[in-house]
Order: C-alpha cells, then structure tokens, then sequence
C-alpha cells in the first residue's frame, strides 16, 4: 500500500507578485504562477505519479494550480473535492495592503508578529494557530483516511493552510513551523507508515 500524500501550494499569485496581503480574497494566479503549476505537474509526472483523489480550497489560485497539476499528469478530470477548510489563513483587515506600506504604518515588529507568530491574529483575522484549528479537523476526517485507505492524494492549497499539515506531519512545534517557508507550485511528497507517521518526504525542487 502507497500511502501517498503529497501537499502543493498555488503557483504565484497576482497579489503574491504585487506583495499584498491576500487570504481569503481571490486573485488569479499570473503567467508565472500558472507556469510553477504546470511544472509542478512535470515533475510529479516524471516521477511517475499519478492520483486517486484530489483536494483543493475555496479559491481559484489553488483550484487553478490543482487543474493545471492534473492536466500535466494525464488526469484533468480526477474528481476534485473542494473544502474552506482548506483556505489560507484570513488576513483580515490587512486583506488587500501592500505589506510594506503596512509595515510603514504599523512598524515592522507589529506587521512581522502578525505574519509570523503563531497565535497572534490580525485585526480581524485569524492567526495560524487558528488556520491549524480550521485546517486540521477537515484532515483528520476526510484526507487522512483517504490515504491511510490506499489512496493516492493530492491536496493543492495554500502557504498557512499547508503549514497546518506540515506541522502535524512533521510533528513542528509551534515555535518551528512558523519558520517553515513554502515554495510557489513545488510538490512535496510524503510517502505515510501504517501508524500514520511520515515514512518519507521529498521535495521536488525546480
């Protein structure tokens, strides 16, 4: 049994590229970003995978990286299940402001503990302890048994939501996953033991 999992965070977003805050707000992905998808899907490919499901969020940018994925690998028509759940975190008030601008009218101590702490929200939105708690749940009941159950899954989300995943896959402390940085449309595969441990982990690097 494969027990595959493997996570991927959207290709680069038009807000990514203008340094906006996003979250829950729904910009497309840019050219660039549809390119990291569609390399994403090559390098799965060239490792022969493929998928039995797929998971995706509320928001296009990842519901276009997961497509995307899929169509490299042969699979554009792979049932896709989308989930909040599986949402970036929600940046709240700061949904939309240009991140330096903030920094310029908060200081960058404050903006630096909004984005990087782990249990500090920002006005209005929620912090990554509170992603983890929206996050987690879904994954416990639905994803996980998937791939206990032999499937091979594809989950196509978002940096914060992802870092939810990773952190209990990982097994990070708070302290840890808050430095976790995750790369643009770049798959990581976890290969899981029957025990729900992480047998393997893989990331496919450009």
């Amino acid at each position: 049994m494969d027990r595959l999992l493997v996570l991927c965070r959207h290709g680069q977003s038009e807000w990514n590229l203008k340094n906006l805050f996003t979250g829950w707000k729904d910009p497309d992905l840019t050219a660039l970003g549809v390119q990291e998808a569609k390399e994403g899907g090559q390098r799965l490919k060239a490792r022969g995978l493929a998928f039995d499901i797929a998971y995706t969020s509320e928001l296009s940018r990842a519901q276009k990286t997961c497509q995307l994925i899929l169509d490299e690998l042969g699979q554009s028509s792979l049932r896709t299940i989308r989930n909040i759940a599986l949402n970036e975190r929600d940046y709240g008030d700061l949904s939309g402001l240009n991140k330096a601008e903030t920094a310029a009218k908060y200081g960058d101590e404050q903006v630096h503990i909004w984005r990087r702490s782990y249990d500090v929200p920002p006005p209005g939105g929620e912090s990554l302890k509170d992603t983890v708690a929206r996050t987690l749940p879904y994954f416990v009941t639905d994803i996980l048994p998937a791939v206990m159950g032999g499937k091979r899954v594809l989950v196509a989300a978002h940096g914060n939501s992802l870092r939810a995943l990773i952190m209990v896959l990982d097994r990070l402390t708070p302290e840890q996953i808050v430095h976790v940085e995750l790369a643009t449309g770049q798959p990581i595969i976890y290969r899981l033991n029957a025990d729900t441990s992480v047998a393997s982990k893989d990331i496919l690097k450009g």
